[in-house]
């Protein structure tokens, strides 16, 4: 839930820039679209609005900073210092002797759950408000559908027949009179009817008539009234976005404008100034209609005002023009089609790896019971068999923060820039107080990795700018790609994330050095992250540990294990509340590989 309400927060910032960018883009172009184009140009912001809550439609892609710099906020800012474990990895024969410490500080989550929980609820009280407010316009609807009687005025009769013949229409409308309205509107979506008021009707007029009729018919032509529809159901969702509000608002006025030019391209240009009329002589008596699922001629000042301007301005649509409207609306429409992608939430999130497994033999295995008070992924893959087995296939291709197993191909960073190398991986330590002993002295690559000592690691990419990191992460395909955070802490519960799926691939590239990079560099990286070497293989491994406000969230351990005929690839992450590990993601890992009788 938390994370919906940041990707949605996220999104309606980027909305509200959309709009406002949408906006300036219709007044520049407006002189070259006709009025019904510019009205057709607001669905492309209903679709915008509905973005955020269409999952699974777009593939994960990098985001531009107004994205990442919001994402940041969400990021951990480096605050007391916890140790998460230390010691022995765990039992295992050819690992006793050897010590890996999962040492990792405790950072603090600037948007406490508890804050988001509650925008969340006061987002659903606003939406419940809204219905309950939607609702009572739909009582009205009902109330007045049961007061209206059929029109008996057989005058209006035949001047609706003779407006439905003008315009091709064969669909039966019903037309009523009703004591409760001001202004003419039609109501229903399926089965539309047009609700005239008694005070038209007694005070007749021909024209009047014929040009209100035309235009409630031009809504149902056009089918405004679904507009409408999806108008007021953004309203309950972005009840509190203000830029929604006024855009909606916008868009109401050009689907009146929309009308009154339908209207006027079926009237000779001498009842161009009678139409206008109409609208003028009724002003005073028509104002916003209190339903709210209706179309018709109401409106405030301000937009009739706006709508007497268009028809006092308008000439009649040769070729030429409106070619040129189409053409300047398939345009803006493509333009703004094109950033629709950075407001979708999954999109934002890139949370899940849309892993191809067309071409992979894949076996799923329960081990709920190695994982007991944890939310956890295994996955294995057997290099000789070329085949995968997962448990839980939901967690294996969600991404979450790598913590410090991103360690391991920051080190190999370094050595490809040559900041540290093979034979001098020597970084000084710069005097201040960590509250691991092991952390406060000079460091190797081996004694960083082995203890796990970030300082030395955030050294490295002190000396690297952001296109470094960047074009690096994207050459090896680490994750969802995201450095955005700040160059000491993306990697740790910030903006960089990757999966348990594609840490055993980015393994296997780094085993066979399908990298492409110097084969001493790999080696030692390949070095720095053995944990055994015996007569029964080499285990090579990194834990990592996400600890956040001083609760351990996050726990990772990957690695692989060569044997004299096969390597396998694994991948364990844990998630809890507390007490997810490194530690204890090896100590599963271990349990796991042990019974299957990969490494005892």
């Amino acid at each position: 839930m938390n994370d919906f309400m940041i990707r949605f927060l996220i999104s309606n910032i980027l909305i509200c820039g959309f709009i406002v960018a949408f906006l300036i883009i219709k007044n520049i172009f407006k002189n070259n679209l006709s009025s019904r184009m510019q009205y057709n140009l607001w669905y492309i912001l209903l679709g915008v609005l509905a973005v955020p809550f269409i999952t699974f439609c777009f593939s994960p892609i990098s985001f531009p900073n107004v994205f990442t710099w919001f994402q940041c906020l969400t990021n951990r800012r480096m605050s007391g210092y916890t140790s998460a474990n230390s010691g022995k990895l765990l039992s295992g024969q050819h690992l006793e002797n050897n010590m890996i410490n999962d040492f990792t500080l405790s950072v603090n989550n600037k948007i406490p759950s508890a804050a988001l929980n509650i925008l969340f609820g006061i987002w659903l009280i606003g939406i419940f408000v809204m219905i309950i407010m939607m609702s009572k316009s739909v009582l009205h609807i009902y109330k007045l559908k049961e007061s209206s009687l059929s029109l008996q005025n057989n005058n209006i009769r035949m001047q609706y027949t003779l407006c439905l013949n003008e315009m091709n229409i064969n669909k039966n409308i019903p037309i009523y009179s009703t004591a409760f309205l001001k202004s003419p509107v039609i109501v229903g979506l399926f089965r539309p009817c047009i609700y005239l008021p008694i005070h038209l009707i007694s005070d007749y007029n021909a024209s009047d008539i014929r040009y209100m009729l035309l235009h409630e018919l031009q809504h149902f032509k056009h089918k405004d009234t679904l507009s409408v529809y999806l108008m007021n159901i953004a309203v309950i969702v972005y009840w509190f976005n203000p830029f929604v509000w006024y855009a909606l608002k916008k868009m109401r006025t050009d689907c009146e404008i929309a009308c009154d030019t339908s209207v006027l391209e079926m009237l000779d240009k001498k009842d161009y100034a009678a139409y206008g009329n109409t609208l003028i002589n009724f002003a005073d008596k028509i104002s916003h209609t209190p339903f709210p699922f209706s179309t018709g001629l109401s409106g405030n000042f301000k937009q009739m005002k706006q709508r007497i301007l268009n028809i006092a301005s308008y000439k009649e649509l040769t070729n030429k023009m409106k070619l040129r409207s189409f053409i300047s609306f398939t345009m803006i429409a493509a333009l703004l089609l094109g950033f629709t992608p950075f407001i979708s939430t999954h999109a934002a999130d890139t949370n899940n790896y849309d892993w191809n497994k067309s071409n992979e033999n894949i076996s799923y295995t329960d081990l709920t019971s190695y994982f007991s008070k944890y939310n956890g992924s295994f996955v294995l893959y057997d290099l000789k068999s070329d085949t995968w087995r997962i448990y839980n296939e939901n967690l294996a291709t969600k991404r979450v923060s790598p913590d410090s197993t991103y360690k391991i191909y920051d080190a190999l960073l370094g050595l490809e820039k040559g900041i540290i190398t093979p034979e001098d991986s020597f970084i000084a330590w710069d005097g201040k107080k960590y509250p691991f002993e092991a952390w406060n002295t000079d460091q190797t690559l081996d004694s960083a990795m082995a203890s796990s000592v970030n300082w030395y690691f955030q050294a490295i990419d002190k000396q690297l700018t952001y296109t470094d990191i960047h074009n690096y992460i994207n050459r090896i395909d680490y994750g969802n790609e995201n450095v955005s955070g700040s160059l000491s802490a993306y990697w740790l519960d910030s903006s960089l994330k990757i999966s348990p799926v594609e840490q055993v691939e980015l393994l296997m590239k780094l085993q066979s050095n399908s990298f492409g990079f110097s084969p001493e560099n790999i080696s030692a990286v390949k070095d720095s992250i053995c944990l055994s070497s015996s007569g029964a293989g080499k285990f090579y491994g990194k834990t990592g540990t996400g600890r956040i406000d001083g609760k351990n969230i996050n726990g990772w351990f990957i690695g692989y294990i060569e044997t004299d005929d096969n390597t396998y690839f694994f991948a364990t992450n844990i998630a809890a509340d507390d007490d997810a590990s490194g530690s204890n993601a090896a100590k599963i890992t271990m349990s796991v590989l042990s019974d299957m009788s990969i490494w005892q």
